[in-house]
């Protein structure tokens, strides 16, 4: 119990951006998050994602490679751009598991490469080694 409880005040009051074109992806990394304490903010595309990171300041961004109007790189490329955003670290998700997408990940500035579907376990590892560390 006592592993849990600390594992849990890592998290407690982190803002966690999760932006993904998939609401089913949205709401399951939201319920994982909101759970071990996490303030979660969401968005469906890099356009709302971008206004939305001015005013939350998220701690963490998690953005889906493929989305309508502005992709995962765009979006991620845009942040890291930005002199108030650019140590916040980004981890793209993605549906496929291809070197090309993960070096291109790189290349914009995204710290970490999860596929979906992603584990409970991912997702806070990836929160614990890229804010904790």
């Amino acid at each position: 119990m006592l592993a849990e409880d600390l594992m849990n005040d890592l998290y407690q009051g982190l803002k966690v951006m999760v932006i993904d074109d998939s609401k089913t992806i949205r709401r399951t990394a939201e319920t994982l998050l909101k759970k071990v304490g996490c303030d979660v903010i969401t968005a469906s595309d890099g356009f709302e994602a971008l206004a939305k990171i001015a005013d939350n300041q998220p701690d963490i961004i998690f953005v889906d490679i493929m989305m309508p109007r502005l992709d995962g790189y765009q979006t991620t490329a845009l942040i890291k751009n930005n002199k108030v955003f650019k140590t916040t670290p980004v981890v793209m998700l993605s549906s496929k598991d291809g070197l090309f997408d993960r070096a291109r990940g790189r290349i914009v500035g995204s710290e970490q490469y999860l596929t979906k579907p992603f584990t409970k376990e991912e997702l806070l590892g990836a929160i614990k080694n890229l804010v904790h560390s």
